[in-house]
C-alpha cells in the first residue's frame, strides 16, 4: 500500500479543485501555443481533461489502497476524434503544465508537515497519467489503422468495379491521397498471403513512402492490386513493385489524369491478365507492349511466365 497523504491535506486539495483546474487552464493557455490555436470546442475538452485529471488525483490520494489512480477517467471525459488534433508529444505537455500547477501550490495545499509526502505523490502520479496518456493514443491509431484498411480495401473494390462516383474523392481525402497522375498495379498474390496479407501490404506501403508515392493496395482473390499515385511512368511503377507479386506476369494499366478515372487503368490492367488464346501476345518486345500510352504495360521483371 502507498504511504497515506494526510487527510488535511486531501480536505484541502478537495476545496481547490476549481481554483486548480481553472490555473490549470490559465497556465496551458500562456504556456502552450498549439492551445491557444485549437478550435474553442477541442480548448473545451482540454479544460474537461484538466479537470478530470485533478478530481482523478485527488480521488486517488483519498484511497490509498489503490495502487495505481483509474487514469481512463480523466481521458476517457473526451471524445476519440481529439487524438486527432492533440498530438501525444501535445498531450504529454499538457499533463506536465497540469501538474506543475498543482506542484505550485504544494506548500499552501498540504497540511502541516504533509509537503513531503503531497509532492510525492503528484511525482508518482504525473508518471502515471502520462502513461496513460500512451495508452488512450495507441488505442486510437489501432482503431484507426483498423479504419483505414477497412476504407482502402472500399476504394480499391470500388476502381475494380468501374466506380468513379464523388464519393470515392471523399474516401481518399480520408486517407490523404493527394497524388497525380495515377496508374494501376496489378498481379498475382504470393501464395499462403490471401488470407493473411495485411502485414505484406503494409510491407508495400512503406516501399511506397520510401519513393514518394502515394498507394492504395487490395488483395481480391489471388489478385494483388495497386492503385500509385505520383508516378509519370507507369513500367518503372510496376517494375519497382514487381517483387511484391506471386508468380506470373506484373501488369501495368494506362497512366490516368486521378483517382476518379482510375478505374479506367483497373479494368486495363484487369482485360490484360485475363487468359487470351495460345499463340496470342502483346506486341513489341518481349514482356512490355509499346502500342500506345492507353494501352496496358507488362513489367520486365516478371516473376514467372507471361
Amino acid at each position: 500500500m502507498r504511504p497515506r497523504v494526510h487527510a488535511e491535506t486531501v480536505r484541502r486539495m478537495e476545496r481547490a479543485t476549481g481554483a486548480l483546474g481553472t490555473a490549470a487552464i490559465t497556465a496551458m493557455d500562456e504556456r502552450l501555443p498549439w492551445f491557444r490555436d485549437l478550435s474553442a470546442e477541442n480548448r473545451s475538452w482540454l479544460g474537461l481533461v484538466a479537470q478530470a485529471g485533478i478530481a482523478a488525483f485527488i480521488d486517488w490520494i483519498r484511497h490509498p489502497e489503490r495502487n495505481r489512480p483509474a487514469l481512463t477517467e480523466v481521458f476517457g471525459t473526451a471524445p476519440r476524434e481529439l487524438a486527432r488534433a492533440v498530438s501525444l508529444q501535445h498531450a504529454v505537455e499538457m499533463v506536465r503544465v497540469i501538474i506543475d500547477a498543482v506542484e505550485a501550490r504544494v506548500d499552501e495545499l498540504a497540511a502541516p508537515g504533509g509537503e513531503a509526502e503531497l509532492r510525492e505523490a503528484v511525482l508518482t502520479y504525473a508518471r502515471e497519467i502520462a502513461f496513460s496518456a500512451a495508452q488512450v493514443y495507441a488505442r486510437t491509431a489501432e482503431a484507426r489503422g483498423a479504419w483505414d484498411a477497412r476504407l482502402e480495401a472500399l476504394v480499391v473494390d470500388s476502381l475494380v468495379r468501374g466506380e468513379s462516383e464523388d464519393s470515392l474523392h471523399s474516401w481518399a481525402s480520408a486517407l490523404n491521397w493527394s497524388s497525380s497522375p495515377v496508374v494501376v498495379v496489378v498481379g498475382m498474390v504470393e501464395d499462403g498471403l490471401s488470407d493473411g496479407a495485411e502485414p505484406h501490404i503494409e510491407e508495400i506501403r512503406a516501399q511506397a513512402r520510401r519513393a514518394r508515392l502515394d498507394l492504395l493496395a487490395g488483395v481480391q482473390g489471388n489478385r494483388l492490386i495497386l492503385v500509385l499515385g505520383g508516378t509519370d511512368d507507369p513500367i518503372a511503377a510496376a517494375e519497382r513493385f514487381a517483387g511484391q507479386f506471386g508468380p506470373g506476369p506484373v501488369i501495368a494499366g494506362p497512366l490516368v489524369r486521378d483517382l476518379r478515372a482510375a478505374s479506367v487503368s483497373a479494368r486495363a490492367a484487369l482485360a490484360a491478365r485475363a487468359p487470351r488464346p495460345p499463340g496470342r501476345r502483346h506486341p513489341g518486345r518481349p514482356g512490355r507492349t509499346t502500342c500506345s500510352r492507353s494501352a496496358p504495360w507488362t513489367a520486365t521483371r516478371m516473376r514467372g511466365p507471361c
